[in-house]
């Protein structure tokens, strides 16, 4: 299971303008940059994880750590294929929300102190079963148009046991901005992230496809 993976108390970074992972989300990667081909290959030697860090709004590329946000998401290498050229196609995906709470390198790519974020549960089951419900039937209007999440996972949220998680995949799958996603991914409340989950799918698709 993905909760019993604890990460390492530093991590390398990979910062990306307007990339993100979420906890349980699978992200693919290609990377061709030397500094983040030696950041892979420091990963694999080890535990495998990094985090994938924002990088600031409007900015493109960063150089200094005050470029990119503070927290994140640890990501564990699920798959890496290395191409002819040296570059690499991985998969990652999401373990655990962190704030880098220290940076102990910035060259040849970046290594933070971690600290694990925990998820607030909602104080009243009944109120997040009633949002995790409405984010659910947001979800069955994009099934309806096609856009819809793995058979294995779609099976396991409808029984709504764990509206966190729905909450993140729904973010990490449907909602497009990057300033919603970051602002999402920083809410440790399950109750408000499924607030927002609902106003951003609602903002961004717009009346006439959610109807």
């Amino acid at each position: 299971m993905l909760g019993s993976i604890a990460p390492p108390e530093t991590i390398p970074v990979m910062p990306l303008a307007g990339g993100l992972l979420f906890p349980h989300a699978l992200l693919p990667l290609h990377i061709f940059e030397a500094r983040y081909r030696a950041m892979v290959e420091h990963a694999l030697v080890s535990d495998r994880m990094f985090c994938v860090a924002m990088i600031n709004p409007p900015n493109t590329d960063w150089d200094t750590a005050e470029d990119f946000r503070k927290i994140a998401t640890v990501g564990l290498i699920r798959a890496c294929v290395e191409t002819e050229d040296g570059t690499s196609n991985l998969i990652l995906q999401g373990l655990q929300r962190v704030r880098f709470t220290g940076i102990l390198q910035e060259e040849p790519f970046p290594i933070a102190k971690i600290a694990p974020l925990a998820s607030r549960p909602a104080p009243s089951s009944l109120e997040g079963e009633a949002l995790g419900e409405r984010v659910l039937d947001l979800y069955r209007k994009f099934k309806r148009s096609g856009r819809e999440f793995p058979t294995k996972i779609d099976r396991y949220l409808e029984d709504l046991s764990a509206p966190g998680m729905l909450a993140d995949l729904m973010a990490a799958t449907f909602v497009n901005d990057p300033i919603h996603r970051q602002k999402l991914l920083e809410e440790l409340s399950v109750t408000q992230r499924l607030r927002l989950v609902i106003q951003y799918l609602e903002e961004e698709n717009g009346d006439s496809e959610l109807a």
